[in-house]
């Protein structure tokens, strides 16, 4: 493992006989996840999802990997490998595809039609081929095969690049359910037997390397489901993640087995579901499945609603319910059921709607209280089974935080793999595999992109630094007219403000310090807009700062006549 203060520098040019690895999401966060792999000038992309954003990012929809590195590249990309359907696995591509043009992009049947589904969306045509467990493919340079593997999600697929430089194993999310809902396990003989070939690196999902033990298993849940639905006696709404088609199939199972009906809320969810259904991945009950704009001619003891916004995501079903502005109201009695894991990062957000809701009198049953969801990664035991069935030369974790990939570090050392075999990376750094040992030779950026309604990447850190001090500090105004040749003010200053102040006459005091600081600039000669605005701003801003303890976004607009 390499020194984790060390200061990465820019990569030399890549060896031929090397296999490049740099992910450019993905590590040190969970989601936004995409790895590029890189042999003899031709390029691999593996998943390319999003990630949702956190309370100090306001006004964002997604945030997307960086692209940069595959700028002016577009040539050598010679497809993209997807292992499954979630958001933080597929959620980029359109993103991707509007920078590369038309490349074939690989993968199960479920997700390719979830990717489709968003790429008409996005009014995108594509090159899609399907690809099951134990096909093989090639890509340019890049021997591909794929094997089962067990998720939160049907038809997820671990994948096993063979190049000339060394053959990788990448997990994609996994975990490893003996008794899955849909009967299709991990395949660990595949597992086994390219080990016996020989992996020079495992890259595994981290997201569940520090909890111990296994994971549990989905049909599990049912059980509690139907238990929690036993207890209802007014509506129940189940929030989950839009593609996590296990758990609908559950909450259908036990709507029906309770006499209710279910409607499926958000966009997302009755899009997903739509595809599951016609695909055969979700078995519908006859007569259980109804169309939201019924659900207000049943009784509540009758009626189930399937939404989205079990991680608080502020424009989700679940959290407008919360605060009122959703056409479903909650009412008193009613029970509300998150059933996914709380993803690190959102635990405010998440406990705001929890707060929201019981305010409107509903019972809410979450992971933390009762065991309504399993988790779809791989825990420490699962991870040590893997590392001694494959038994790799070498492991670089990915899916998570360092917490998290750290973790799984260790796990690989204490099955055998030596510690110098072991690279632990983030976002942008760069990996060269050459003679069966991967090691870290730089770094490149690898920044946030974020999506802002239609505007991709324009929005930056700065413009959200604005955005927080406008939330949480105000904003003020200031307005004044200057005569250049008189030197002297002929207007002003006028203050608007807004979140500052309990009025705008707090600030008459200031007014005359403001006014005679403009004017001792102009008797000096100053009478550059700008530096009279920064004397404005100054004056102002040490007022506001001693006698309100507040740093609000200050706006001097001068005009000179």
């Amino acid at each position: 493992m390499i020194d984790l203060l060390s200061e990465l520098s820019d990569p030399p040019k890549a060896d031929p006989e090397a296999l490049r690895i740099v992910a450019l999401g993905g590590l040190g966060e969970v989601g936004r996840n995409m790895t590029v792999f890189e042999y003899r000038g031709k390029i691999l992309v593996i998943d390319c999802g999003v990630l949702f954003p956190e309370e100090e990012q306001p006004g964002i929809d997604l945030i997307l990997p960086d692209f940069s590195y595959l700028e002016g590249r577009t040539e050598d990309v010679v497809g993209i490998v997807l292992t499954h359907g979630h958001e933080d696995h597929i959620g980029a591509v359109p993103y991707l595809l509007k920078k590369l043009g038309d490349v074939p992009i690989l993968g199960s049947t479920l997700t390719l039609a979830l990717v489709e589904a968003k790429l008409k969306e996005h009014r995108i045509r594509a090159t899609t081929r399907i690809v099951a467990e134990d096909d093989k493919d090639q890509l340019g340079p890049f021997d591909l095969e794929f094997v089962a593997v067990n998720h939160s999600i049907p038809d997820a697929l671990a994948v096993c690049v063979r190049t000339g430089a060394g053959t990788i194993l990448h997990t994609g999310d996994f975990k490893m359910d003996q008794l899955p809902l849909d009967g299709r396990i991990t395949d660990l003989r595949s597992f086994a037997r390219l080990g016996e070939e020989g992996v020079d690196l495992f890259l595994t999902d981290s997201t569940n390397a520090d909890v111990p033990g296994f994971t549990s298993m989905e049909k599990d849940i049912g059980a509690v489901l139907e238990a929690q639905f036993g207890r209802a006696e007014r509506r129940i709404i189940v929030a989950s993640f839009a593609s996590h088609v296990h758990r609908v199939q559950q909450v259908l199972e036990a709507a029906s087995a309770h006499g209710r009906k279910v409607a499926l809320v958000g966009r997302s969810m009755v899009r997903n579901m739509k595809i599951a259904q016609e695909l055969g991945y979700l078995n519908v009950p006859p007569g259980v499945l109804i169309d939201i704009k019924h659900v207000d001619s049943l009784p509540d003891d009758q009626v189930v609603l399937m939404c989205t916004g079990s991680q608080g995501e502020p424009m989700a079903a679940l959290s407008r319910m919360a605060n009122g502005s959703h056409r479903v109201t909650v009412n008193e009695g009613d029970m509300v059921v998150l059933a996914s894991s709380l993803i690190p990062g959102n635990e405010t957000a998440v406990f705001r709607v929890i707060n929201g809701l019981m305010k409107l009198g509903a019972t809410v049953i979450h992971k933390g209280n009762a065991k309504v969801h399993v988790s779809g990664h791989a825990s420490a035991g699962e991870l040590l089974y893997a590392y001694n069935i494959v038994k790799p030369r070498g492991v670089m974790p990915v899916h998570g935080e360092w917490r998290h990939m750290l973790a799984n570090a260790k796990l690989a050392i204490d099955t055998g793999v030596p510690e110098d075999h072991v690279v632990v990376a983030d976002d942008g750094w760069v990996v060269d595999l050459k003679d069966g040992k991967a090691r870290v030779v730089g770094a490149v950026d690898c920044d946030y992109v974020f999506v802002d309604g239609s505007s991709v990447g324009t929005v930056t850190e700065s413009d959200l630094q604005d955005r927080r001090i406008l939330a949480g500090e105000g904003f003020v105004s200031i307005f004044m007219t200057v005569d250049k040749s008189d030197k002297r003010v002929l207007a002003g200053p006028v203050i608007h403000t807004r979140g500052v102040a309990e009025s705008d006459r707090v600030f008459d005091t200031i007014k005359p310090k403001i006014e005679k600081a403009v004017a001792d600039a102009l008797d000096d000669g100053v009478v550059d807009e700008h530096k009279l605005q920064q004397i404005i701003r100054r004056t102002i801003g040490r007022w506001i700062s001693s006698k309100l303890r507040r740093k609000p976004m200050i706006v001097p607009m001068v005009v000179i006549v």
